[in-house]
């Protein structure tokens, strides 16, 4: 049967469409299988049993031993309650522009009614540790209440370095809240939310814990908590106190995402039988792989800074004049692979490759594959080194 994706064509398009988006990403055969399981009730005891394991076990992902709120919502609602679970109408937030997504939660905190102020940044690197330094040490008054970064922007492929920034609020002796979002990072690339010092920890279900979009996460460490017994934003749907609960009683406050639930069980044990480092390893290693390639096709990473590349998607600058959405689309119709769009001020500029979830080499050799015959196909020509260079890498990494 034709993938719902499948577009008409001329061209043979038979066997899996390959979903090469930077999430969401393949949800794996065995959790498909454990969403399909039937629903159960959730105010029993089963179910009061399952949520207290899940959220217990997602503690080592996050590398916390602290609380954890679980939402049926999006990241972008794990972005509001990390916000309105800390501040206070008119508090200073400093937001970092690395990409379309901090621009899309700094627009989300201006509407909360949050005094925001931002770095501004060229979308080609991270968040400097130097720059927040240095702002801070203008704000003597302590006015910045918090600071937000995008751990891996996923418009951009490019990360920021959590550690030191951390190492610059605590060297400025800076009261301010650190607010990290890993949506496109947690479970795909190492990340210890209580030892760099993060006071909340944004995440959302469909990237690297391989599930459907439908589950917002915030981890919570002490600071926060402290914080939020005093902030004044409005909060009903997104407060913190009634799903802290949780994990203790195995009730949420409203109807939760049963069936996802039952999937992240599943992806949890996947994670576990691989080893979290050899996850983190696996996606460095085919972010090389795919960096090789597109360098070997003569195409340049978005990511201008070596040591801010993103283990879970890279992002491809078009030649001048070339249109990404345009090759997306031959991509699409002749190869029935969906390839990531350019965001914001990157439309149309960027065509992005996602290699995050559970990939294999070979998967992966297939998607670089048919990005190749992609370019090819779409009249730009791309040396067929590049794909030897990703299959190099991935042999010899």
């Amino acid at each position: 049967m034709n993938s719902p994706q499948r577009q008409t064509s001329s061209f043979h398009t038979a066997g899996r469409h390959f979903l090469q988006i930077p999430g969401p990403t393949n949800v794996p055969d065995p959790v498909l299988r454990a969403l399909a399981a039937p629903t159960i009730d959730h105010r029993g005891p089963a179910f009061a049993e399952l949520a207290r394991r899940v959220v217990t076990r997602l503690g080592p992902v996050f590398g916390t031993t602290g609380p954890i709120a679980l939402y049926p919502s999006s990241g972008t609602g794990a972005w509001e309650a990390a916000l309105v679970n800390t501040l206070s109408p008119g508090d200073r937030v400093l937001f970092f522009e690395t990409g379309h997504f901090a621009v899309l939660w700094q627009e989300l905190a201006e509407r909360l009614g949050l005094d925001v102020e931002v770095v501004p940044g060229d979308w080609r690197h991270g968040a400097d540790p130097a720059t927040l330094a240095a702002r801070l040490a203008h704000d003597p008054q302590h006015r910045i209440k918090a600071v937000c970064v995008v751990h891996n922007e996923t418009s951009t492929g490019v990360t920021s370095p959590v550690p030191l920034l951390r190492r610059a609020l605590d060297e400025a002796s800076h009261p301010a809240l650190f607010l990290v979002d890993t949506v496109s990072s947690l479970g795909s690339t190492e990340y210890r939310h209580d030892e760099w010092g993060v006071d909340v920890t944004v995440a959302g279900s469909q990237k690297g814990l391989m599930l459907p979009p439908g589950l917002g996460l915030n981890a919570i460490g002490p600071r926060a908590l402290e914080a939020h017994r005093t902030a004044r934003l409005p909060r009903a749907y997104w407060d913190w106190d009634p799903l802290l609960d949780t994990a203790e009683h195995g009730r949420f406050p409203y109807t939760p995402a049963t069936n996802l639930l039952y999937g992240l069980d599943v992806a949890l044990d996947l994670l576990a039988a691989e080893g979290l480092p050899q996850v983190f390893a696996r996606h460095a290693r085919h972010a090389a792989a795919t960096r090789a390639a597109v360098r070997g096709w003569g195409l340049t990473v978005l990511c201008a800074d070596p040591r801010a590349h993103s283990s879970t998607l890279t992002a491809v600058l078009m030649p001048d004049g070339q249109d990404a959405d345009a090759f997306r689309a031959t991509v699409l119709d002749r190869y029935d692979m969906s390839l990531g769009n350019g965001l914001g001020r990157l439309a149309g500029r960027v065509f992005r490759i996602g290699h995050l979830g559970q990939l294999s080499d070979l998967q992966l050799a297939g998607a670089l594959a048919g990005v190749q015959m992609g370019l090819a196909a779409h009249g730009l020509p791309a040396d067929p080194a590049g794909l030897t260079a990703a299959l190099d890498a991935m042999s010899t990494s």
